[in-house]
């Protein structure tokens, strides 16, 4: 097997080995047939001709002596934008097996020369470590009183959440017999696909996210909603009525929204819900980035901005001086466009400011729910000192906020929806479930889905995460139509509804156990354990060891 290696032009320049990701390429398999140059979405491959010295020893003669042999083969380039992010689509298409990307064992220095032309480093993704809280949570107060094995396979479990305010029985029983305004709600799955553009996901991708959600809802019976993320949906979604599985989305950017609102008297019927994106986990005080790479003429069109320029959105709402004045006027607004029809509620990134925006909402009778993103929530782009040092970790921001509902006696009142690294590691369920007993009604999930529905290669080890650049070879963050024709939005639903189903089979082997079978264990946080005495002592939760 040997290294490929690019020869440094100057001796200031990086070399393969100070490369996260090394390609290692055997010769004597490889055919030439170019495949892997023609596939890398970095360019980081190429064909080059290569010298190489064949020494021989005349032993007759006493003498030594050199050939030259003079071969084409492939180099890998040490430019760091065209470096190998180890996406491993050479080996993929590779009809030898002859290539393949190898991590560095080395310490790699490309952090270093991070600021090329004088810009930060930015990247898609999500933070690049291994730990995660939510793993370390389990269910430990276990009804004996049946089998829960076998209770997860005979009952009947009701696994959905309310999304809207909730009044207390008395105010609800009062209100409709005097036939005054109720708020509304939807009765909708716990776990729900995050928001995700329609330009930071391919066209391909977002359209079988929304086949998939249909078929789960009409078919399947499990009321999944999807986010459409910061920039609006095509035209003919908002007229279809797949509008009433969607979150439309409003953020400080306003993209996309000048088509939703011609499309208001048009509609078949009401979205699932608005959310007012105030802040994003992984870029708290940014406002959203989708770069110029992503801003093709469809995107451009649908949100009204020239083609091929970045689309930063202000870090505020600029027609607003304060978030509660933002939050008071907003949630109104916009549920008058919907006369009062559709709920309303704010997404806000994790912060020790968090509780203030809680107390704002539950003096406000428009409010319908509060989305708290945590630290470790992904994105389209972003800088890495934003996704790696800027936030709040969900969980403890999640457990303060429900607590403080607690004490005003609101807690049934004002759902909370908490996001931010759930499924990080794969554990999605168990994940989501750990945070539903914190306090959450639901949790929003989105790289998860983009792993588990079209096979992203993005990990935690820096893996691919080009999502910011509109390069990602398997065509789910593009839109490149070379890129995203790869993509084949029937399995992408197929997959969506196979991971809702595994999800709800999960949820009732959670469930069982605890012996709750007729509603989610909100707020049931003394089921919980943790192996950290600390983090127990500071989500006030059982110690266990």
């Amino acid at each position: 097997m040997v290294s490929i290696r690019s020869i440094p032009s100057t001796p200031g320049s990086l070399t393969y080995n100070d490369l996260p990701w090394i390609i290692e390429h055997r010769e004597d398999r490889c055919t030439l047939c170019g495949r892997c140059t023609s596939i890398c979405p970095t360019q980081s491959l190429h064909l080059t001709y290569h010298r190489q010295r064949m020494p021989q020893l005349g032993i007759l003669k006493k003498k030594r002596g050199s050939e030259y042999r003079t071969f084409t083969g492939i180099r890998q380039s040490t430019d760091l934008e065209h470096r190998c992010t180890g996406c491993g689509m050479c080996s993929m298409v590779c009809p030898n097996e002859a290539i393949g990307p190898f991590p560095n064992s080395n310490d790699d220095r490309v952090r270093f020369h991070s600021h090329q032309k004088g810009e930060a480093w930015k990247r898609g993704g999500r933070r690049n470590d291994r730990h995660s809280l939510l793993d370390q949570l389990s269910f430990n107060r276990i009804s004996m009183l049946t089998d829960p094995a076998l209770d997860a396979g005979r009952h009947e479990f009701y696994l959905n959440t309310i999304l809207g305010r909730v009044l207390p029985p008395e105010e609800y029983i009062r209100r409709q017999a005097a036939g005054e305004w109720i708020p509304p709600t939807r009765e909708i799955f716990p776990f729900i696909i995050g928001s995700m553009s329609f330009g930071a996901l391919s066209p391909n991708m977002w359209l079988g996210l929304l086949q998939g959600v249909a078929y789960c809802n009409e078919v399947l019976n499990i009321p999944v909603v999807m986010c459409t993320g910061e920039g609006g949906c095509p035209p003919w979604v908002l007229k279809s009525p797949f509008l009433k599985y969607l979150v439309l989305q409003i953020a400080s950017g306003y993209f996309g929204w000048d088509e939703i609102i011609r499309a208001i008297p048009d509609m078949q019927c009401d979205p699932a819900a608005i959310e007012i994106k105030y802040g994003q986990g992984a870029k708290p005080g940014d406002g959203g980035l989708l770069m110029w790479f992503k801003v093709s003429q469809l995107i451009a069109r649908l949100r009204g901005v020239p083609e091929g320029v970045d689309l930063p959105s202000p870090p505020v709402h600029q027609t607003l001086y304060s978030i509660e004045e933002s939050v008071m006027k907003m949630i109104q607004t916009l549920s008058m466009a919907w006369d009062f029809r559709v709920p309303v509620y704010p997404k806000i990134s994790g912060s020790t400011s968090a509780k203030a925006v809680l107390n704002n909402l539950v003096r406000n009778p428009y409010a319908s729910a509060l989305l708290i993103d945590g630290i470790d929530g992904g994105t389209g782009a972003a800088y890495n000192v934003s996704m790696d040092a800027t936030g709040h970790a969900i969980a403890s921001n999640l457990r303060d906020c429900y607590l403080d509902l607690v004490a005003q006696g609101k807690q049934n009142e004002i759902p909370l929806f908490a996001a931010g690294g759930v499924g990080k590691n794969g554990n999605v369920t168990q994940n989501g479930m750990g945070l539903i007993m914190l306090g959450a009604s639901g949790v929003h999930i989105g790289k998860y889905i983009l792993q588990a529905a079209a096979g992203c290669l993005g990990n935690e080890k820096n893996r691919c995460n080009v999502c910011n650049l509109g390069i990602c070879p398997k065509g789910i963050t593009s839109q490149n139509p070379k890129l995203y024709r790869r993509l084949d939005p029937d399995q992408v639903a197929q997959r969506v509804a196979d991971v809702f189903m595994g999800i709800r089979t999960e949820m009732k082997k959670i469930m069982a156990p605890l012996g709750r079978s007729q509603s989610l264990p909100v707020g049931m946080s003394d089921a919980l354990g943790i192996g950290d005495e600390a983090a127990a002592r500071r989500l006030n939760i059982r110690y266990v060891c």
